[in-house]
């Protein structure tokens, strides 16, 4: 008789509470699966995290629990990404970029709404030591919460916390099977456990914690946590969505000016102007003045042109500012027939 082939268990830890502060999740986690064993990987849902440690915000009687919930959301908001109506892609403080900053409001009483943890990698890091005084066990912890994927329809889970084990595993510079070498490969296995003990903790099911077994975890020589798997500056390839673009596009009054400002204006120009093919413009780099670009008109303008030529420039100053240039405009105006009719500043704020 042949052996069953070597595997990944993904079992749940059934038996738990409903959690409050100043409960002891670890206890009750050796409580329910005093059977976990060394290289397991145990997920824990960030809500019994938070409820254990307080992350709750109460909503008052006779307050409307929506209102409370987008308070709350502003209040854990570093920045907005994107919106439409009530919804908010935000930036939350521990660096994730999430709906609604990751505040829940299901599985809990209507009295209160759920935070994500301050530090989930904190707390990652003390279940896992307290695990092992209670059981003398080695094991990874993963704190796992869900979201929702750009483009993508449905849910999954991920890490926001883990302790124990490489967030990711890289394989920029390995060899495929036909001899090409791995360019931008990593792999994030917290977030493939995280999701992978979803399907048994489910979202209507009670069972808040699942445990990975048989997968072969290195201890990383220096724990980062999470922190890797944070795409923001200079990584992040859409750092204004469609977050308050008008806003983003304020004037500075004083600007220093910084190499490669004509490349970048003309490239700006390049893609506003694709989507006005038959307006022409004609962009002059100042020369004199560092960081100045002299826009013209081919032809004398008119009101027509004067209007395709506001929303060119409007589209351009949107694009340089998401590339991370700080600009100003200043309309010219056509004296004695010039074709002149602006000048575009480039730079990074004095300040």
């Amino acid at each position: 008789m042949s052996s069953e082939p070597p595997g990944i268990t993904v079992l749940p830890v059934h038996g738990l509470p409903e959690f409050v502060p100043g409960d002891d999740l670890a206890a009750a986690i050796a409580a329910g699966a005093p059977w976990l064993a060394d290289g397991d990987v145990v997920v824990v849902t960030s809500k019994v995290v938070s409820k254990v440690e307080g992350r709750l915000v109460r909503v008052e009687p006779g307050t409307d629990r929506e209102l409370a919930r987008q308070r709350a959301i502003d209040a854990e908001t570093v920045r907005v990404v994107a919106r439409r109506g009530p919804l908010k892609i935000v930036e939350t403080r521990q660096g994730w970029v999430v709906a609604a900053a990751g505040i829940d409001a299901s599985n809990v009483a209507g009295d209160a709404l759920v935070l994500l943890p301050e530090d989930a990698d904190a707390s990652a890091r003390a279940l896992r030591a307290r695990l092992a005084e209670l059981l003398g066990v080695d094991v990874a912890v993963i704190v796992s919460d869900t979201f929702g994927r750009t483009w993508r329809e449905g849910l999954t889970d991920v890490a926001v916390g883990s302790a124990g084990i490489a967030a990711l595993t890289d394989h920029r510079g390995d060899l495929d099977a036909h001899g090409n070498r791995l360019e931008t490969t990593q792999v994030a296995v917290v977030d493939e456990l995280a999701a992978a003990a979803d399907l048994v903790k489910g979202k209507l099911g009670g069972i808040p914690v699942a445990v990975v077994r048989g997968l072969p975890v290195e201890r990383p020589a220096e724990d980062a946590g999470t922190r890797p798997l944070v795409r923001l500056g200079p990584g992040d390839l859409f750092p204004y969505g469609s977050r308050d673009l008008v806003g983003s596009r304020a004037p500075a009054d004083d600007l220093v000016p910084r190499p490669g400002e004509l490349a970048a204006v003309a490239a700006a120009f390049r893609v506003a102007v694709a989507a006005l093919p038959e307006f022409p413009v004609v962009v002059r780099y100042g020369g004199a003045d560092d960081g100045v670009v002299d826009v013209h008109l081919p032809e004398r303008a008119t009101t027509t042109t004067a209007l395709n030529l506001g929303a060119l420039v409007g589209a351009v100053i949107v694009q340089l500012h998401a590339e991370g240039w700080t600009t100003r405009w200043e309309p010219v105006g056509t004296p004695g027939g010039s074709s002149l009719v602006g000048r575009l500043w480039l730079g990074s704020p004095s300040s």
